[in-house]
């Protein structure tokens, strides 16, 4: 029997979640068309699952024939509901509000909401809504402002403005670049070579020593 891949679980918070854009597509079936919640659209990936940290601060159990629950999370940066039907009620049972859950699950959709269907509830400790809350932090992609942006370049045209007036004497040294720029941090200088290195401006004649290539 074929085994579908399994989807990635992304460690997001909420407000990402709500920020996507979710992909819905119209399905034939017997009864007419139907809508089906497809990816959510995010930072230029197609996320199903997903894997949180938050806050319950609602629950919901329904009574009588239809058979569902939902609990309504909150990390600071954002709600969403997780909900289950059917004998699935169960898992929300011994949840109250005020704790702290790791949730991962699948996204879904209904009338314009957007909600999650659990596949892993764990109790947790309310310390890592503040780890998370770094974690994402830290993968965020970081963007320069326009002084940053700046100053990169100058410093770029710098090292190659030296590394063509050093073609006279069969290249120049990594050394010597930092000595001569020595306002620039050294980790600085040696990101922009790598970088110019990657981009085939300048090539390594010897390891140490770069050469301009243009």
């Amino acid at each position: 029997m074929e085994q579908r891949k399994r989807e990635p679980a992304y460690k997001l918070n909420i407000g990402q979640i709500l920020s996507g854009n979710p992909i819905i597509e119209q399905q034939e079936t017997e009864q007419g068309q139907k809508e089906r919640f497809k990816f959510l659209e995010l930072n230029n990936k197609q996320i199903i699952r997903v894997n949180i940290v938050s806050n319950v601060i609602d629950k919901y159990m329904s009574e009588g024939d239809s058979r569902w629950a939902s609990i309504t999370l909150d990390d600071a940066s954002g709600q969403i509901r997780i909900k289950v039907f059917g004998e699935d009620i169960e898992k929300f049972k011994e949840i109250n509000q005020g704790e702290t859950l790791l949730i991962i699950g699948l996204i879904r959709s209904f009338n314009n909401e957007l909600y999650i269907a659990p596949e892993i509830i764990k109790k947790t400790d309310p310390k890592y809504l503040l780890i998370r809350k770094l974690e994402i932090e830290k993968n965020q992609p970081k963007t320069q402002t326009p002084e940053q942006k700046q100053e990169a370049n100058s410093i770029n045209d710098q090292i190659i403005q030296l590394i063509k007036e050093g073609e006279i004497n069969g290249g120049i040294d990594t050394e010597q670049l930092i000595l001569k720029l020595n306002t620039v941090p050294p980790k600085t200088i040696n990101q922009e070579i790598t970088k110019l290195l990657e981009q085939g401006t300048i090539y390594e004649p010897r390891p140490g020593r770069v050469r301009y290539l243009g």
